[in-house]
């Protein structure tokens, strides 16, 4: 079953695998990306495209180039990935599974990326506070879940000029990871999908009542008030559940628990309350009717929380300091931003890093 949602250290570098997107065929290594990137960075993403960023940092050599853009599909080159462009329309329902080989707590997030500012176009599409979690199994919309193409202003009508990007973001492992689908957009559609068997609401709707959220790579630092529309799957199909209310302040507290986390990588039992709350609560309040053909119901659930993305200026912890190639800033990072080497970069909203 699909689930609609509509509307966030160092390592060794030769790890095991940990996630990507599965389907549509994503982003992969090619001789464009050996060119930007690196011969060992290349050679990393070719035999295990699975791999996370801070992996890739420390195989930069001399033959990094800036084209590279490593915190932008890992790398990866659209001129190495033509063949695989896929073309919707505003309202298409798109239909994605995520393949998670080692699960690292920590929360996600995909939004649509113009690739020439490398910032996000409009409204996070799917966000997820928990996601991979350590302590539990994997819910089942982390893995099989549906996103609606929005209205992107006649943007992303070339190929490589936009991609749909996953982004995993686990503070307690130090790693972070990225999965892109090349797409083009022309035309509108009725929003259904030959695949997809849920009622979705309208995005565009959604968007209205709420705040975008501004990336940039260029401002050291920015407070991003991050507005997203939940989107989520009721386990039945009933007249009542589109009425359905509940109480956001639970999420809230579980916001608060994915922050402590990352200052205790080693202990996620504290997850266990955090994603259960998740899992009861997720049918907070419904503006999408049901449709008594539909086999299920959508719920949806606005809430607000403020981010910060952060560099060597911003607040947080300034005990201790952090390594050469390692995080010092982004949203919900609550560690030091002082770098022992390199100066505090952002690398985006998610991820400022010591370069």
């Amino acid at each position: 079953m699909k689930y609609a949602i509509t509307f966030g250290a160092a390592v060794a570098p030769m790890v095991a695998a940990h996630g990507m997107i599965k389907t549509p065929t994503p982003r992969s290594a090619g001789t464009a990306m050996s060119s930007a990137c690196g011969s060992q960075i290349y050679n990393m993403m070719s035999s295990d495209s699975y791999g996370n960023i801070q992996g890739e940092t420390q195989l930069i050599g001399s033959d990094f180039t800036d084209e590279c853009n490593l915190w932008q599909c890992k790398g990866m080159q659209y001129s190495d990935n033509t063949a695989n462009v896929q073309s919707y329309s505003t309202g298409d329902v798109v239909d994605i599974t995520y393949d998670i080989r080692a699960p690292h707590t920590g929360t996600a997030n995909v939004s649509i990326v113009d690739t020439a500012s490398n910032t996000i176009i409009g409204d996070v599409l799917a966000y997820w506070s928990v996601f991979a979690s350590n302590s539990q199994a994997s819910a089942a919309n982390e893995t099989s879940f549906s996103i609606t193409i929005p209205d992107l202003g006649g943007k992303c009508t070339t190929g490589g000029e936009c991609v749909i990007q996953h982004y995993w973001d686990s503070q307690s492992a130090g790693q972070t990871y990225e999965s892109c689908i090349d797409f083009t957009v022309g035309g509108s559609s009725s929003g259904s999908s030959g695949s997809a068997s849920t009622t979705t609401a309208a995005a565009t709707s959604a968007a209205a009542a709420t705040s975008q959220v501004a990336t940039t790579s260029q401002a050291a630092t920015s407070v991003v008030a991050v507005s997203s529309t939940k989107s989520v799957v009721s386990a039945a199909a009933t007249s009542s559940a589109a009425a359905e209310t509940g109480d956001d302040d639970e999420d809230d507290s579980c916001d608060a628990d994915d922050d402590d986390e990352a200052e205790d990588a080693g202990d996620d039992e504290d997850d266990d309350s955090c994603d259960a709350d998740d899992e009861d609560d997720e049918p907070v309040a419904s503006s999408a009717p049901a449709s008594s053909a539909a086999p299920t119901t959508l719920v949806t659930r606005t809430s607000t929380a403020a981010a910060q993305a952060t560099s060597a200026a911003s607040s947080g912890s300034s005990s201790g300091s952090v390594a050469l190639y390692g995080q010092c800033g982004g949203i919900n990072y609550s560690g030091s931003t002082t770098c022992a080497s390199g100066t505090c970069t952002v690398m985006n909203d998610y991820y400022s890093q010591c370069v």
